[in-house]
């Protein structure tokens, strides 16, 4: 088995066990398109299976001393499957292997770290609002609950919305529960509604278009957006704002200081950890304080190794450093949330990049060679050394960088809680994939589940020793969310998703948000035609 080179002297070994993406570089993530409307509607993209040009802590091609970076180039679909004999696989043992691909899939919701398993009975069981086109409830009068099956659970309400935008469509891609309220970005607008029966709650106009969330929230309800600081082409994503999602109010606003000659552009991904929030845009990164919108500290470093990106969880932060030196080395760092200092490095080899980040604590990471293309995902010690490379059978979707929340800890269909990893096989366009559980310990599958036919399988989230995932049933016919051990053995199913008009509206969310908290299932669409005519937006389900 090929290695990559080894690193300098004193450091730790790389990681073993690569897997080889064969094929030319490709547009890296974190990039918004330039000079377009911000509210047009953009076709589904399949996440690409390359991060941004030079991976994560690489400055942007041209920049000082940054490597040439990689040509534009059109997304791929589907898996490549790598067989065992070509040389630098991810080979742990005899036949098992371990390939990457891109599936023919949209962009997925970075899944829920560390937050509990939701209780199956929820309080309330709501009727469902059929609406009449103002905006709540089905535009065409129909009964959702209507070919419901015994033992199948409930459509509990259908929030439509009749909106005219001023271009091609209407972003809405956030969405949060937190506790009685569902909260959902609506153009230049977050948007609260209550779980119970979908009505209106609140509304915060943040009065231009929001360019950067995050899907967390803090435990007493909070998040941070940004938007732009105006309306026009040249408007900056600088204007930080706190938004207290259990009251409905808007909090501190505060401008994002830029932090070098490349940073700024038309986005940012924010990341939250206790009282931090993280910003990483384009040539930048710093964090600030969520309580008050007080700047902590930012990746500028005067010499060594520069963060370029922070990723942020469970009470802890990674840097995503370039090393300023002929070779470009990225380092992984541990920082402090309060100060930014680092506590330890894991240096990667020569030409490789992190592509995207798992998990931060434990630390699994998505990583590549820029050059070979070969790529790997790696749990990391609570100390910064290797722990594990993973390996298995199967070809697996790997979309880092693939949500349109955040470019760095957006990994979709994937979950981590404890010392298991939960990856999807790819789907081959005819469903029936795997969810497969890695044991981070030792980076081998300790059980695999099929979807069945023409069905699929999604991780929502995982803690406390379960897996919560979402079952897509075949066509026009309901899914079911169900909870699986860490340990292996039977799931327990949590909601039956009715049969009838219900599962055609379901499976028409193609490219949604999902949630399940307290013993419901959330599915909303994260972009609107806007032209006048009702469309679904927020469906929500439960007992």
């Amino acid at each position: 088995m090929t290695e990559p080179p080894q690193p300098p002297p004193n450091q730790p070994p790389p990681p073993s066990g690569y897997g080889h993406l064969p094929g030319p570089p490709q547009q890296g993530y974190g990039y918004p398109p330039q000079g377009g409307n911000p509210y047009a509607q953009q076709p589904p993209t399949v996440p690409q299976p390359l991060a941004r040009p030079g991976g994560y802590g690489f400055p942007p091609p041209g920049a000082p001393g940054a490597p040439a970076g990689p040509p534009s180039g059109g997304r791929r679909k589907g898996a490549v499957i790598v067989a065992a004999a070509v040389a630098g696989v991810l080979v742990l043992g005899a036949g098992a292997w371990f390939a990457f691909g891109s599936g023919d899939v949209g962009p997925k919701q970075p899944v829920a770290q560390g937050s509990a398993p939701a209780d199956p009975k929820p309080s309330g069981s709501p009727s469902v609002d059929k609406g009449d086109g103002s905006g709540n409830g089905s535009a065409e009068q129909t009964d959702l609950n209507a070919g419901r099956k015994p033992g199948e659970d409930k459509v509990l309400w259908l929030k439509t919305v009749k909106l005219q935008g001023p271009g091609m469509g209407i972003p809405a891609k956030g969405q949060w529960v937190v506790g009685d309220t569902v909260a959902k970005t609506l153009g230049t607008a977050v948007v609260g509604y209550s779980v119970t029966d979908g009505k209106e709650k609140w509304r915060v106009d943040t009065r231009a278009e929001i360019c950067g969330l995050t899907g967390q929230s803090t435990p007493d309800g909070r998040t941070v957006v940004v938007v732009k600081d105006g309306t026009g082409s040249n408007a900056s994503c600088n204007q930080l704002k706190l938004i207290d999602l259990k009251a409905g109010k808007e909090g501190w606003t505060k401008e994002v200081a830029k932090e070098g000659m490349f940073d700024g552009g038309g986005s940012a991904g924010l990341n939250l950890t206790g009282d931090t929030v993280v910003v990483n845009r384009l040539g930048g990164t710093s964090a600030y304080r969520i309580s008050t919108g007080d700047k902590l500290f930012s990746g500028n470093v005067p010499e060594g190794c520069q963060p370029t990106r922070y990723a942020a969880g469970n009470g802890k932060l990674l840097g995503i450093a370039l090393c300023m030196d002929d070779d470009h080395i990225v380092e992984v760092q541990d920082a402090d949330p309060v100060t930014g200092k680092k506590t330890w490095a894991y240096r990667l080899p020569k030409g490789w990049q992190v592509n995207g980040v798992y998990s931060v604590a434990p630390a699994v990471l998505d990583i590549g060679n820029r050059d070979t293309k070969e790529r790997a995902v790696i749990a990391l010690t609570a100390d910064g050394k290797k722990r594990s490379a993973m390996a298995a059978e199967g070809s697996f979707t790997v979309n880092c960088g693939g949500s349109t929340l955040d470019d760095l800890q957006g990994c979709g269909d994937a979950a981590v809680d404890g010392d298991t990893l939960y990856l999807t096989t790819d789907t081959k366009g005819g469903g029936n994939n795997e969810i497969v559980a890695f044991d981070l310990a030792t980076g081998k599958p300790k059980w695999r589940q099929a979807a069945g036919e023409k069905q699929g399988l999604t991780p929502l989230k995982a803690a406390g020793g379960q897996l919560i995932a979402y079952h897509t049933g075949t066509l026009d016919q309901p899914g079911e969310i169900l909870s699986y051990p860490a340990a292996g053995g039977a799931p327990t199913t949590l909601l039956r998703l009715p049969s009838g008009p219900a599962a055609k509206i379901e499976g028409s969310f193609m490219f949604s948000r999902r949630s399940f908290e307290d013993g419901r299932f959330f599915l909303s669409v994260t972009s609107l035609a806007g032209n006048s005519t009702d469309e679904k937006l927020l469906m929500a389900f439960g007992k």
